[in-house]
Parts: structure tokens; sequence; C-alpha cells
């Protein structure tokens, strides 16, 4: 194969040995670490045209744009040409050549790729709670409203939604109250505030139909190479806990999903979470556990999942210690944190007796890694120091008309492309409001005088009716998955 790997395996680099990640192997996660400018962007590019060539999918965000190359292949003009030679000729690479691989582009924000969409009932309280930086009480009151929505079997697809159903507890919240615990105005106003603060953001965007279906990742162009998904995250990454938000709700999805496999000879899909750090920033211990148990599991689905990051301090013990594979880039050891950085990174590889491998961490130069995977056993193999392959593809983004041209030729653009707005929430309480409005105005005009009784009217009784039908949980059952989303 052009990428150098054997049939079980993705070719990564040569050192004292040629190094290969072992399908097999390959859902048990990994990680990708180094300061900047050291390689990690290159090391992430040849994996994935690796696994691509082995007839696994690939999810990837391209945080500075240099990805979308990937779907262009490597040129003799390029500048580095004869530097990519030399490094294949260098590292025993026989069968060097460049090449284009099959790639669809994805976007929050529909701009540089097809739309990626979900609705609010999806994501769920949980995940949403963090996206919009609510405290305890305030995440309670956006749970009280998802349950109503539920219990009523109102669909909640985007932000209208989520505001009329806001608003529809608010305005019956003493009934609310009663069985479901309390709503305070303040609470929301405060939910409501926050949804402007995102929609201002863009991350509206993010919510409604049609929905992301997760098996168009999973999939193949006409030779068997798997498609390599690229979400445009520059822009993205303007909005660092949408982008958490989103990926980490994306492997919820997977895991959620996807049914058991146990270990596959290969992955179903390898998911590449780049900036790794704004997953676990600031992020309460409830979700960090949540986190650590979805990374746990979702290998036994097939997906494997590699988090790409600057400081390997910036992974929680629980999560790194599930990570079977390495690729540490050179780090820096100017301050205290740095040293402590390295000192940590050495003490994660299985010695090689060979090499110091904290010194050796600290000297490593562009393209240049320590790499350590598991071997066909599930045993790590001892560090080595090593050259990483050069790629066959583009080192640098796709042009404007380059993207725009795979866009065209996409095999799911038709789908995505073209927004859907079925009726949801607001249009059914919207209908139900002007209902109310109506019998209450009928009413009004059969009462011969004021009314005096404190006997409800027929629109009072109605709307009572209503309320508690959804507090009682007369409505659709709604089942959640270990995130808090929709299972569907």
């Amino acid at each position: 194969m052009t990428s150098g790997s054997e049939n079980n395996s993705v070719f990564i680099g040569t050192g004292q040995a040629k190094q290969s990640l072992v399908l097999k192997r390959a859902n048990r996660h990994g990680l990708i670490a180094g300061a900047t400018g050291t390689g990690k962007t290159v090391t992430l590019q040849i994996l994935a045209e690796g696994f691509s060539d082995q007839g696994v999918p690939v999810f990837m965000a391209d945080v500075k744009g240099d990805l979308s190359g990937m779907s262009q292949p490597g040129s003799a003009d390029h500048k580095l040409h004869e530097k990519l030679l030399s490094r294949a000729s260098k590292i025993g690479f026989e069968d060097y050549a460049y090449r284009a691989y099959p790639t669809v582009f994805w976007d929050l924000y529909g701009e540089q790729g097809h739309p990626v969409r979900t609705t609010v009932s999806e994501m769920g309280p949980l995940l949403l709670s963090r996206l919009l930086e609510l405290n305890d009480t305030q995440e309670g009151v956006l749970n009280i409203a998802f349950r109503v929505a539920d219990d009523a079997g109102l669909l909640l697809l985007d932000f209208k939604d989520l505001r009329a159903i806001l608003n529809h507890v608010s305005e019956n919240r003493k009934e609310i109250s009663s069985t479901l615990g309390n709503v305070s105005p303040a609470s929301i106003g405060a939910i409501q505030r926050r949804l402007l603060v995102l929609e201002n953001q863009g991350g509206d965007r993010f919510f409604g139909e049609p929905a992301l279906d997760i098996r168009d990742f999973m999939a193949f162009d006409q030779n068997g190479r798997g498609r390599i998904n690229i979400l445009a995250a520059d822009k993205l990454m303007q909005s660092p806990r949408l982008y958490a938000t989103f990926l980490l709700w994306l492997l919820a999805e997977l895991f959620e999903e996807l049914p058991e496999v146990g270990d596959p000879d290969k992955p179903k899909l390898v998911f590449f979470f780049d900036e790794a750090h704004l997953l676990f920033d600031e992020a309460p211990k409830a979700l960090l556990d949540k986190v650590e148990q979805v990374v746990r599991l979702i290998r036994s689905k097939g997906v494997g999942v590699f988090f790409v990051t600057q400081n390997p301090l910036d992974i929680p013990d629980d999560v790194a210690g599930q990570l079977g594979s390495r690729v540490q880039h050179a780090l820096r050891a100017f301050t205290p944190r740095d040293q402590k950085a390295v000192k940590a990174a050495a003490a994660t590889f299985r010695q090689n007796p060979d090499i110091d491998t904290k010194e050796a961490i600290t000297e490593l130069g562009v393209g240049e890694a320590l790499d350590s995977t598991m071997d066909e056993k599930g045993a790590p193999s001892i560090v080595d120091r090593c050259l990483i392959r050069p790629p066959s593809s583009r080192l640098g983004p796709a042009t404007p008309s380059e993207r725009t041209m795979v866009m065209a030729a996409s095999p799911v653009g038709r789908h995505y492309d073209e927004d859907v707005d079925r009726e949801s929430a607001y249009e059914v309480l919207a209908k139900r409001a002007e209902k109310a409005a109506e019998v209450a105005e009928r009413e009004e005009e059969k009462k011969p005088k004021k009314r005096s009784s404190n006997r409800q009217s027929v629109s009072e009784a109605a709307m009572k009716s209503i309320v508690r039908s959804i507090s009682s949980g007369l409505g659709r059952a709604i089942v959640r998955g270990i995130l808090g989303a929709l299972k569907r």
C-alpha cells in the first residue's frame, strides 16, 4: 500500500525499528502530545492517511485549516518536496507516493463544509448546561424544562423551541413547581440570557434539522478506503466551549448508537480530539466522571479516540490511564510545570535501555517523536525515538476552489445542505396559546357581567389540564443516555 503499512497496521515512522500501530489495538485509544510547532499536525495527518488506506473511517477537527489539504495529493512543486523524499528514503518508506484522500468537509456554521446539526433534545440538559455555563440551580430548571417537554412529547429541535418551552414553564411555574421542583423567574431569565450570548456567537446554527446521522461518518470510497471527515474548526475555536461540547456530544452519540463489538480486527471509526485540554478545562467532576466512563466503554463499540494536546498533563489521570498508544513530540522545560510535564510524559513509556526518555523529550526535532504502541497481545512496546513518515497528501490547506469542488462531489451534501423546519414545540405551544386565547375571548363574550366567583373559566381549566398532564408524565416516555442525550 502507498501508506507503507502492512495489512494489519498503520506505519508511523522509523527509529531503531519500524514503528506501526496495530489495527486490532487501535480502539485502545491514544495520545499525540508536544509543544506548538513540533509536528503534531503532520502526525495526525499521517495516522489519518494510514487508517483510511486500511479501510477505517476517520473524524478529525481542523483547528488551523491545514488538514483540508488531505483532499489533495502532494506535489513535486511543494517547497518541501525534496525534504519529503529524503525523509521517505531515510526511514525506508520505499513505496512513498503522492495521493489525495476521500474527504468530506463539515462545518457547524455551514461555511466551509456541510452543516453539522443536532437537536436540542438530542444534546440533552447536561451538555447544554455546560455549553451555557449554567450554575447548579439554573441547570436544575433546565432539566425541569426538558422533563416537561419530554413528558408532553414536545420536540425541542432548535433555539426557538427551547425558548418556547422555557416561557411555558415560566408562565405555569406554580403548577410545575408543585410536582417537579422550584422554578424561579430569575433562573429562567438567566438561561434565556445565556441562550442569547450563544446565539450571538453563532452557536444556534448547531441546533436544528436535518440532524447528523453518525453513520454518514463511517463510510468508504469506491476503493474501500475510509472517508476522512474533517470539521472546519478555525472559526469554531473562537468559541472553545462550543467546540469542546460539540465533540463530547459526538462521542456520546457514537457511544449510544453503535452496537457492542468487543475488540474488532480494526476500528469502525477513529476519532481525533484536537486541543483536548478544552474538554477538561473547568469541567465539573460529575462531567469528568461521565467522560472517563464514555472513553472507557466506547472502545467496545469499535471506536478509537486519540487525544491531541500540547501538554500531557492536560489529560486527567483516569483518562490518560486508558490510552494505549503514545506519540510524544518535543516538550520545553523552561518552567516548573514544563519540567513536571516532561517527567510525567517520560514516566508513561515502557523504558528503552538505549534511550534516556526524559532527556530525549526536550531534544526531539520537528517531525521526530517518541513512540510506543500496543503489540498484538495488548502489551505496550518499548519506547523508540523515530522519524515520522512524510504524508502522501498535501502539506498545507486546500484552496477555496478546491474545497468547493470536493463539497460539490460529496455523497452527503444533498441531504445536509438544506435546513428543515418541521412542527415542534414552538409551533405546538403557539397553536395552544392561540386556541386558549380564542376560547377565552368567546367566554368573555358570553359573560353577562364581570365574573365574581372563584370558579375557573373553560380556558383556564384547559390550560391547567395541559400542565397537569405534562407534569404527571402522561405523555410519551423519553429515554436519555449516559450524557443526557436523547436515545433514538
